[in-house]
């Protein structure tokens, strides 16, 4: 019982604010804004084949040993997986001696995996987009830029959640050899970019206007 549970909770929080099954569409924190990708349900089919063969070890609360198959995503190394595990055991820990379900115990591990994963390749993108203002108006610091960023992620901006889920199915596409997939990602990621940097610097002409007022 438990495992059918868990099958059913792994999709769940792999398609969550990502992917609309069986559409092959990458959507962004909400279905306001989504990208049709070839073959992007392959990909995630593979994905979670990840999970599925290894949710013994999990049962068994072999967690490193569950967490080992995954240095097979671009850029998951045995530094990131140690980091993941110890994350996972701080937050085990804020819950000892409470009795919960082992779903939950599920989510929390996935959770910090899949969080881990998706972050180190958003960074990437973070820091292209900061290379792009830069080129456009060399003024604007690191700082500013990732600023005003954040406030575009606050506000749920369109634009930026697509690009975070882009840059995690690029680097899914990229593991399993899903050249295509990949190659469509970058095309689209360098799309929601170059929308993000004209986001960005009207807004810091913006500031600067209200600078020079005050």
């Amino acid at each position: 019982m438990n495992m059918k549970r868990l099958l059913i909770a792994t999709d769940n929080l792999i398609e969550q604010q990502f992917y609309i099954k069986g559409a092959d569409k990458i959507i962004g924190r909400t279905p306001e804004i989504s990208v049709r990708i070839k073959n992007s349900g392959l990909v995630i089919k593979r994905f979670k084949t990840l999970f599925y063969e290894n949710l013994h070890l999990f049962l068994e609360e072999k967690y490193h040993s569950f967490f080992a198959p995954f240095r097979e995503i671009k850029g998951m190394d045995d530094n990131y997986i140690q980091e993941i595990l110890q994350d996972v055991q701080i937050k085990l820990a804020t819950m000892h001696g409470t009795k919960f379900d082992v779903l939950i115990l599920y989510t929390i591990v996935l959770s910090s995996l899949i969080s881990k994963m998706r972050n180190i390749h958003f960074k990437d993108s973070v820091d292209e987009v900061i290379k792009r203002v830069k080129i456009k108006n060399h003024k604007m610091s690191d700082n500013e830029i990732k600023r005003e960023l954040d406030k575009l992620f606050m506000r749920n901006n369109k634009n930026i959640s697509i690009l975070y889920n882009l840059s995690y199915m690029d680097a899914l596409a990229e593991s399993f050899n899903f050249t295509k997939v990949a190659q469509t990602c970058k095309i689209q990621k360098g799309k929601y970019m170059n929308k993000t940097v004209d986001l960005i610097l009207k807004a810091q002409e913006k500031n600067d206007l209200i600078s020079l007022s005050s």
